[in-house]
């Protein structure tokens, strides 16, 4: 080798030469003051450490910025209070149960048929997807947020086809009312649910029966030729006045109703049946109701939202993470350091990941370097 001439396998450190970047190289288009090798277009040493923060912004691994952190708080607090709610219907319902005593069966014996079984059913399934809504925001987990928003969706689904029946059956279901009342009069004792909600109906609608108070007639316990004490009579919720001036429902206040002529019984009870002031109060509260069902779909709309919005901020993240980290980094996708135009202290893998990661939070800034032909 000539005097003066330079080896091209020492680095510009023995030479102590620096020399302007090659225009050619990709890294020093968009780093300012990159320095390359000598000769070699793309093999850079290290840009300044501002430039270098400044130009590699856009290579940074996905992190949850402010307005997916509070995506991610809305969605917790959200849910954490929804899976309260469902528990409370929870134990209301086990209460409800324990108090009628429906869980005092054994194990062999089937479920019983009580309204406070769907609630302690239905108070479980929310808590349960409502947890999993909370615990997968707080957590990131995206297999909990996809089971969330999953449930939300297949609950959304739902809630559209049974509002599409009850639209489409809407006159059919009134017109059945009246057949309902009566199979309720006929089981009025053997329920207590049942028997609750039917003089629930009777006292806030001022009715009796389900066309008129006759329809008692019906019932084995009221009926004139039961031999019971009940014979003939009316629950006191068909009474005009059951609390009679006291503080609690007088029970005997329509005793011997059905045997009156009925001048005499619309003195003590209300005449007319349920049928028709319970149809009227459908009509006029189907407007309030469809509101809150409109609200339902509304809050379970923006959950299934916010846990959508999550979902996509963490796959980007792990998809970020996964192409700039050393371990989410093939290998095999390295450059070596005998790739054809790079010196071998280029490809110093000390040098290049020392590139990679900051010194004080120890993540990924930028990706490896790559060869001028890829």
């Amino acid at each position: 080798m000539e005097e003066g001439e330079r080896s091209p396998l020492l680095s510009q450190d023995t030479t102590g030469q620096k020399l302007a970047p090659s225009v050619n190289s990709p890294l020093s288009s968009s780093c300012p003051g990159l320095v390359p090798s000598d000769g070699q277009a793309g093999a850079c040493s290290r840009c300044p450490p501002g430039a270098r923060h400044q130009t590699l912004r856009d290579c940074l691994a996905p992190s949850l910025a402010v307005g997916s952190t509070c995506v991610k708080i809305l969605t917790f607090f959200s849910n954490f209070l929804f899976s309260l709610l469902g528990l409370l219907a929870l134990a209301t319902g086990l209460w409800g149960l324990a108090v009628k005593g429906s869980l005092g069966s054994g194990w062999g014996v089937s479920l019983p048929a009580d309204p406070m079984l769907g609630l302690v059913l239905g108070g479980l399934a929310f808590s349960a997807v409502s947890l999993a809504g909370c615990l997968g925001a707080l957590c990131e987990n995206a297999c909990l947020l996809r089971c969330f928003a999953g449930s939300i969706l297949a609950l959304l689904v739902l809630e559209a086809v049974a509002g599409a029946l009850v639209v489409a059956l809407w006159g059919p279901l009134q017109d059945s009312l009246e057949h309902t009342l009566r199979v309720a009069i006929a089981h009025y004792q053997d329920d207590p649910d049942l028997r609750f909600l039917l003089d629930q109906v009777q006292l806030r609608l001022q009715c009796c029966g389900a066309a008129s108070y006759q329809d008692w007639q019906e019932n084995l316990y009221f009926n004139c030729s039961s031999p019971g004490v009940q014979a003939c009579s009316l629950p006191a919720s068909c009474c005009i006045d059951p609390l009679e001036g006291g503080d609690s429902i007088n029970d005997q206040c329509g005793f011997g109703v059905l045997r009156l002529d009925q001048d005499a019984a619309q003195r003590r009870v209300h005449l007319e049946g349920c049928g028709a002031p319970l149809r009227e109060w459908l009509r006029s509260n189907a407007q309030a109701a469809g509101g809150y069902l409109t609200l339902v779909v509304a809050v379970e709309g923006a959950e299934l939202l916010l846990a959508t919005l999550l979902l996509r901020v963490l796959t980007v993240r792990k998809v970020g993470q996964d192409g700039t980290t050393f371990r989410g980094t093939r290998l095999g996708s390295l450059p070596s350091a005998n790739s054809p135009g790079l010196t071998p202290r280029a490809w110093d893998p000390k040098e290049v990941w020392a590139e990679g990661f900051s010194s004080s939070s120890g993540k990924v800034l930028s990706n490896p370097a790559r060869t001028p032909d890829s």
